[in-house]
């Protein structure tokens, strides 16, 4: 199995339905009001680049690198559908999203991700993040665990 991982727009049907799956899965373990989703439309704005990952061109995973005034880009919307975690499709993900940043000139990433993802720390742990209080403009909330990572 071959996995892909491309920059593309997320305005297809396919990755469109990728997000519906990365939303829904978030209401899960996370209330409304404590999850900050971009929508597709926004992911497709000129401060964002996504990053599709793609089993024989099947959209299976998905995350971005946004960016922020001061040097600051931010992690968003990683996703790795059920059938295909395992593999490191995340970790391959958050490698491209910090090789741009770095590319770009970017000094720091940040991210927020919900209280209840511990395949998500690994993977950002993994990739040399380190958790730090609130970053951006999101609330201290008892729902995120926030990281960042120098470049």
């Amino acid at each position: 199995m071959a996995i892909e991982i491309a920059i593309e727009t997320p305005l297809q049907d396919d990755v469109r339905g990728l997000v519906t799956e990365l939303n829904e899965t978030l209401l899960e373990l996370t209330p409304p009001e404590h999850c900050y989703h971009l929508t597709v439309e926004q992911m497709a704005g000129q401060d964002t680049t996504v990053f599709i990952a793609r089993d024989n061109g099947l959209a299976i995973g998905c995350g971005a690198l946004k960016r922020h005034g001061a040097g600051i880009g931010e992690v968003k919307r990683m996703y790795t559908r059920p059938s295909h975690r395992g593999q490191r499709i995340g970790a391959r993900i958050v490698e491209r999203v910090e090789a741009l940043a770095r590319q770009e000139g970017l000094k720091r990433l940040v991210l927020e991700t919900g209280d209840r993802h511990p395949a998500a720390w690994a993977v950002y742990e993994r990739a040399g993040f380190s958790r730090c209080g609130p970053v951006l403009d999101y609330p201290d909330s008892e729902w995120s665990v926030f990281y960042e990572k120098s470049l």
